[in-house]
Formats: structure tokens, C-alpha cells, sequence
């Protein structure tokens, strides 16, 4: 019967969670945050509940971090809709940033996060903490990729 093994998808779970957080830039040296609807961006927001949805990108964006930007090539071209301002790809967002022009730049960070105490959140009111890991994409810009 097998009863007590490992099956499916997450016979094994990740303790550790890291976290791609998309940043757009004007100027290449002011970066604002795009946030996501369901996962961890702003340390003093806490998840929401989505089951039974299965918000897709978010999800992707989950594995994504698991790997590098290499073995996710979308990745790179989710940046570019941003770039573009493609309405499509910024409303599958938690809102828009850059509402009236799109960013110059987009880049990709890579942090660990981890939940707050009680008494952290308590004192804090975040219920994230996060250490910076590296840099996931290097900063993009469309006058670079030449569609500018």
C-alpha cells in the first residue's frame, strides 16, 4: 500500500522561501516594487486566501525562484511587457507603479523571506522578514534590447 511514502508534486516541501521581487526605475537608481496579488512583496502584508484559485503567475513566479533566471526565460520577457506598459501583463498585477509612463528599467531581486514572530509582528506590524540573496535579472531596458 505505500502508505507513509512520498507521491504527487510536493512529496517534499521547501523550508526555505525565496522570493523574486520585480522592480521597475525612471532613472536607474530609484526602484519601485511591482507587487503581486498573492505572494510576499510588502513585509507588512499579510497572504491572502485564494483556494480554490490558482492565480497562475504567481505560482510560475514561485517555481521561477527556485531556479535561475536562465533555466526561466520568461521571465525576461514578462520584464519587457512591463517595460511596454502591456495592460495584459500589469493587471495581472496588484496595481501599476508607473501608471502614466512605464518604466525606463526593470531588474529582478531575489530575497528569502520568512514570517515575523508574534511579538515582531506585534511590534513591527510587518509579517515578513527578508534578506537580499542576489540580483535575478540584471536591469533591461527596451532602448538596450534596440525596441526602444
Amino acid at each position: 500500500f505505500h502508505l507513509i511514502n512520498g507521491y504527487g508534486l510536493f512529496s517534499v516541501m521547501t523550508k526555505d522561501r525565496p522570493e523574486i521581487v520585480l522592480e521597475g526605475s525612471a532613472d536607474g537608481v530609484t526602484w519601485i516594487a511591482y507587487e503581486f496579488r498573492y505572494k510576499p512583496g510588502d513585509l507588512k502584508r499579510g497572504l491572502p486566501v485564494v483556494a480554490p484559485h490558482q492565480p497562475r503567475l504567481d505560482w510560475q513566479m514561485w517555481f521561477a525562484a527556485l531556479g535561475n533566471v536562465q533555466r526561466n526565460y520568461w521571465v525576461p520577457m514578462l520584464a519587457i511587457r512591463l517595460l511596454e506598459g502591456n495592460e495584459g501583463v500589469v493587471g495581472l498585477l496588484e496595481g501599476n507603479p508607473f501608471p502614466d509612463v512605464p518604466p525606463r528599467y526593470v531588474r529582478a531581486q531575489l530575497y528569502l523571506y520568512s514570517f515575523t514572530t508574534p511579538e515582531e509582528r506585534e511590534a513591527t506590524g510587518a509579517w515578513w522578514t527578508r534578506e537580499f540573496v542576489r540580483g535575478y535579472l540584471q536591469p533591461i531596458s527596451l532602448d538596450v534590447l534596440g525596441r526602444e
